[in-house]
């Protein structure tokens, strides 16, 4: 250093005033390596990542969400305790899951025309599965489909407000949230208390005119 070559080391009065010219240099780097700027510590509430290569994340102990997982995670599925796979895709898991210790549900979901109903078969299905253990819920990049789904477990089962789910869906670092404009909507449009209402009366929707509240009532005509 340039204050080496030409102060000596015994010489404690020149030694100060080079490193007191030194350490404002040094502050901004030293800054730089203690802070990461715009970032603040993930809530423990919130989703904990497992696995980034599968955007797996622990959402509760018997709750997990991922993108589409493939026959390399299923070791990863059986050290995590999980026996039932909830696929929100139009495609079945069985190209990829072979294990039969674990179940597999399929409930092919479309943001875009997502609606209570959707909600409800998806929570249900969730609530099954978790009696038996550890659940894991997907869709093919683990954002939309089961973003929507997560944040109203969290708001309808959980007790969450819609803010606070909604801040973890869109700031969670799950994926793009331009993607989740259908999923956004949805969730501020949503009747929490008819949908909770709802889930405990068994009811298949919010809406007795619902498509599958009309067909039930048909069936239920019919076998009178």
């Amino acid at each position: 250093m340039p204050c080496q070559t030409v102060l000596p080391m015994p010489n404690k009065l020149l030694l100060t005033l080079c490193l007191a010219f030194i350490a404002p240099l040094l502050a901004p780097l030293a800054q730089a390596d203690d802070a990461t700027p715009g970032l603040s510590p993930r809530p423990t509430q919130w989703a904990q990542s497992i696995d980034p290569k599968y955007n797996l994340y622990k959402m509760t102990p018997t709750l997990y969400r991922s993108k589409l997982p493939d026959a390399q995670a299923l070791p990863l599925l059986q050290k995590l305790g999980v026996v039932t796979v909830i696929d929100f895709l139009k495609e079945s898991d069985s190209s990829w899951l072979s294990s039969p210790e674990i179940t597999q549900v399929q409930i092919p979901l479309r943001t875009v025309h997502i609606d209570d109903a959707d909600i409800l078969t998806s929570l249900r299905a969730i609530q099954a599965a978790e009696l038996k253990g550890p659940v894991l819920i997907h869709c093919k990049h683990g954002l939309d489909r089961t973003g929507i789904v997560s944040a109203m477990y969290r708001v309808v089962v959980q007790g969450w407000s819609k803010e606070a789910a909604l801040d973890e869906m869109t700031q969670g670092g799950f994926g793009d949230i331009a993607q989740l404009k259908y999923a956004i909507k949805y969730l501020k449009g949503a009747d929490v208390d008819a949908l909770r209402s709802a889930l405990a009366s068994g009811a298949c929707s919010t809406s007795p005119f619902a498509i599958c509240a009309m067909k039930a009532l048909f069936k239920s005509a019919g076998a009178n």
